[in-house]
Parts: C-alpha cells; sequence; structure tokens
C-alpha cells in the first residue's frame, strides 16, 4: 500500500497540486483494495489521516488519546513545533488550508464506501455459542465458518481493556490455532471438546462461532470484522 506519513499535508514543499497528487494516488491505491474487499489495515488508516486532518486543523493534541499506540510522544511534540511553525505564516497557513479543506472530503468519501462494505458483511455475520457461557469470557475461542463451508478456522481469543480519558474501550487479540474440515465428525460441539482436552490452559472456554454466507479475504476482512462483532456481542450479552 502506498502508504501515507502521519504529517503527509505539511511534510516538504507545502504546495496545493503536490499534495492533491499524493493525496489522489493514496485514495487509488485504497479503492483498489476496497474493490477486491479488502478492508483492512487500509480503513483503519484512512480513518486515521482524516481525524488526524481535522485535529490538526482544530489545533488539537492530534489524536493522542484516540491512537496511542500510533502517534508517539516524538511525533506529537513534531506536529506541535509545525504547528506553531506554520501558524506564523500566513502564506504556508493559508496553502495549507486549501490542502486540509480539499482533503478532507475527499478521504470522507473513500471512508464511506468502506464503512458501506463492512457494514454489509457485518450484516451477514451470525454469532453463536458453542455449549454453555462460562461466567468468565475474557478468553475462549473463536471459530470462524465463511461461505465456503469446507473448513472452521479456530483461534484463541482474549479482550483487553484500555481507558481513554474517563472512558474504558474494549478490544480483542486473537491467534490461529488451526482449521478442521467441516463435516459430521468435526462439529463445532466436538471441536470444543477437543480443544478442552488438548489444552489445559482453558479448562472451560468461552466458545463462539462467527458464521457467514460470504466469501471474502480472511484476514483483511472476515477476521477483522468478526473480532468487532464479537467484542460487541460480549460486551451485549455480559450487560
Amino acid at each position: 500500500m502506498g502508504a501515507l506519513s502521519d504529517t503527509w499535508f505539511a511534510d516538504g514543499y507545502i504546495d496545493f497540486e503536490l499534495k492533491k497528487y499524493t493525496l489522489l494516488a493514496y485514495l487509488q491505491d485504497i479503492n483498489h483494495y476496497f474493490t477486491q474487499s479488502k478492508l483492512y489495515p487500509q480503513l483503519a488508516d484512512i480513518i486515521f489521516h482524516y481525524n488526524n486532518l481535522l485535529a490538526f486543523r482544530e489545533n488539537k493534541q492530534f489524536l493522542q488519546q484516540q491512537f496511542p499506540k500510533r502517534l508517539t510522544a516524538v511525533n506529537m511534540e513534531k506536529l506541535q513545533l509545525l504547528y506553531e511553525q506554520l501558524i506564523a505564516d500566513d502564506e504556508l497557513m493559508q496553502e495549507l488550508e486549501t490542502i486540509i479543506q480539499y482533503s478532507l472530503p475527499q478521504l470522507n468519501s473513500t471512508i464511506k464506501e468502506g464503512t458501506e462494505i463492512y457494514e454489509f458483511v457485518e450484516d451477514k455475520l451470525s454469532i453463536t455459542p458453542v455449549g454453555l457461557v462460562p461466567l468468565e469470557t475474557a478468553e475462549g475461542y473463536l471459530f470462524l465458518c465463511d461461505g465456503r463451508y469446507s473448513d472452521t478456522l479456530v483461534y484463541t481469543y482474549r479482550l483487553t481493556i484500555f481507558e481513554r480519558h474517563d472512558e474504558k474501550f474494549r478490544g480483542i487479540r486473537t491467534q490461529y490455532l488451526e482449521a478442521y474440515k467441516k463435516d459430521l465428525v468435526y462439529t463445532t460441539g466436538h471441536i470444543k471438546t477437543m480443544l478442552i482436552r488438548q489444552r489445559s490452559s482453558l479448562p472451560n472456554p468461552a466458545v463462539y462461532c462467527v458464521e457467514t454466507p460470504l466469501v471474502l479475504p480472511v484476514d483483511e476482512t472476515l477476521l477483522p470484522i468478526a473480532k468487532k462483532s464479537l467484542v460487541k456481542y460480549i460486551a451485549q450479552n455480559a450487560a
């Protein structure tokens, strides 16, 4: 992917035509992935750039809270200095404003395309607990079955919680284990029993099966959306 730097709009020579070309090349690349129904990491990346532009224009703390891993303290300091230098130069600030005014709708339009794909896929997912759900659901197994109806992909999952301001956010980490051929022997219940026998670290796991009739790229689309949907499902059922 032709990536943009976090400060692409103000790097080097600040010229509207140059930045417009840079942005359009990036968006063309993103659209290439979207037409193949590959959403990640492209969708998260473009949302970051959209929010970062907004934050820069409003001189906020440049998403330090929202993207704690992506923007380091050094990057933050660099952005702050950059803002202060630009604000002292009316001509440069005006050129930058032109760049930002052009870029935000362009980015937003592409985000909408990605979001439509995301919502379509999310709507076609169904989540079912496998067997009884234990009281502790912070870790367990995620089974993923798509429209090929040939395999059950098995992942371990662990919910994570990180705080921002006064709010708590749930995240999820998964690790691929293996694929089981879908047949009369390897039912989801039987796979769960096998996992309990083989992996003593999780003697009473929460197990969820996420199914869809769609056939889409697993790592770039199905798995990321399944993970987010599972976090939402667990949170709703724990409430």
